[in-house]
């Protein structure tokens, strides 16, 4: 267990503003500002009209906080035209004017270099930075470049991956950690977020957050970083964890599990990993830094094949939706804690389960239909569930091969999906929806089960949780059938997941708390 009196680290909060009026950038400053940023980065070339005499003036005398100042051509992915003499001119008089940091492109600083004219006595921190395609870059040539970047004596260094893969963001952190000045570095994209949120850990003087209203891809919220993932309290010695998925957008994990974290003093973060291909990711991803993995669709089938071990309701399952690293060894042991999590909310909606003078009361899903709808990940921890209550299970997937296999592994029937719309339940069978549709930001969407059946269900439970009240689950309240939200399956399987994470017992009142407030 971590201590709740770890040391904050100095990694600074960012925050990039692009507003295209000196009004509305002084603006965007002063609330960066209240949402946390330590300093903010303005790129002029943003401004319509810019005019450097007075513009820069207004902005750098009524600064709210540090500034970094960019002014970026729109062959180096700015948005200005300016010619290169203009440019210089303009980021030498913002150092006169008082700009805490100014940001010089690498080529830019080399011409300065060779003209002797980058190292001119100032108060203003020089930044030298590089854009560049990780894809086509080993490690050797990164680690080169940066060297280069190095040589031309500023104070501080930028790195910029354009990544592909979450793969490629990895590059960054064998970087940060043997830099001999301070660097920023990141990623790009969504699959480029993590390498934000996970470069206090590994030596970065800088991370990005967008402002409220005002998001850019790839770059977590300023808010975000300093509630979701308290980013400095993010040191060296924090364990990794993360949601492997694809998509990952939707995940409220990280509002869940750092809080949680941090309640029960385990130095760990949570983080969203959008991943494109399994192999690669765990084979970049096999420090022990990373210690541990939710699995979200599509992968709760295949990864399998990357644990080492699996435990054995997970293998009955043959689905695993929690991995943890074992310490001892490294191993990847995969667990299953989607199964319970559904199976026992279903049953607290349907009526009480216990024991009575010694004798175990039947399950309330014990000889009732349950027509479940996917047959992925979440849909076998269901069905396993359900048939382990003695329910009688029959599967709709759009893969029928996928529907018959598990209807085979439990003992019941498998149907076409298109044949939804025209199933008839039995009076009080059970429905549970396990595909993605209804999820967010699809929230019309809905299964195709006709609306005049759903009054023959008992429950409806819908293993989306992102809305809350999906469009089934309101359309199955209307006809009358009691509801179960994924919220609740969510929460029950995160605390199962919690447990094998820190290796403590969940504090399972506060995690319902913030789900009841966050959700």
């Amino acid at each position: 267990m971590g201590s709740l009196g770890y040391l904050k680290n100095s990694t600074m909060v960012c925050a990039p503003l692009m507003a295209e009026s000196v009004e509305q950038m002084l603006k965007d400053m002063r609330k960066a500002k209240a949402e946390g940023a330590d300093v903010v980065e303005i790129r002029l070339d943003c401004i319509k009209g810019f005019q450097p005499q007075t513009d820069l003036q207004i902005l750098l005398r009524n600064k709210p906080l540090p500034v970094i100042t960019v002014f970026r051509a729109t062959s180096e992915g700015g948005q200005c035209d300016a010619e290169y003499k203009t440019r210089l001119d303009t980021l030498q008089l913002a150092k006169e004017l008082g700009s805490n940091y100014i940001e010089y492109e690498l080529k830019v600083a080399s011409d300065l270099i060779r003209e002797g004219k980058f190292h001119q006595s100032s108060r203003s921190k020089t930044i030298v930075s590089s854009y560049i395609n990780a894809v086509n870059s080993s490690k050797e040539e990164l680690s080169e470049l940066v060297a280069r970047l190095q040589s031309t004596g500023a104070d501080i260094i930028k790195l910029v991956l354009d990544a592909d893969t979450i793969t490629d963001t990895a590059k960054i952190f064998h970087l940060l950690p043997h830099c001999q000045v301070p660097l920023i570095a990141y990623s790009t994209g969504e699959r480029g977020l993590i390498s934000q949120i996970l470069g206090p850990k590994f030596g970065g003087c800088l991370v990005y957050g967008s402002i409220e209203g005002k998001m850019v891809p790839g770059l977590p919220t300023l808010s975000s970083l300093r509630e979701a993932y308290e980013v400095e309290c993010i040191d060296a010695d924090t364990k990794v964890f993360g949601l492997v998925s694809k998509p990952v957008s939707h995940s409220k994990g990280p509002l869940l599990h750092n809080p949680t974290f941090r309640h029960v003093g385990y130095n760990g973060v949570y983080v969203p990993m959008l991943v494109d291909d399994l192999k690669e990711f765990f084979y970049i991803y096999s420090g022990p830094d990373f210690a541990g993995f939710s699995v979200g669709i599509p992968y709760k089938e295949a990864v399998l094949d990357f644990c080492d071990e699996v435990h054995p309701l997970a293998q009955s399952i043959g689905a695993v939706n929690t991995i943890v690293r074992r310490p001892k060894d490294g191993k990847l042991i995969g667990y299953n804690t989607d199964c319970e999590a559904s199976i026992t909310a279903i049953e607290d909606a349907l009526g009480i389960r216990g024991i009575i003078n010694g004798e175990a009361l039947s399950s309330p899903l014990n000889g009732r239909l349950f027509v479940l709808v996917g047959a992925g990940g979440a849909g076998r921890a269901l069905a396993f569930g359900a048939k382990s209550r003695g329910a009688r299970v029959v599967v709709f997937d759009i893969d029928l091969g996928r529907a018959k296999s598990l209807a085979n592994d439990v003992s019941g029937e498998a149907y076409p999906f298109e044949d939804l719309s025209s199933f008839q339940p039995e009076n009080g069978a059970i429905l549970a929806n396990a595909t993605p549709l209804g999820m967010h930001p699809k929230t019309a969407d809905r299964i195709p089960v006709p609306e005049r059946t759903l009054k023959e269900y008992r429950v409806v439970f819908d293993a989306v949780y992102n809305p809350r009240k999906t469009r089934l689950l309101k359309d199955a309240e209307a006809a009358g059938a009691i509801i179960v939200s994924g919220v609740e399956m969510f929460l029950r399987q995160a605390i199962g997941q919690c447990n094998l994470f820190t290796g403590g017992k969940a504090p399972e009142d506060f995690m319902r708390e913030i789900i009841m407030e966050k959700f």
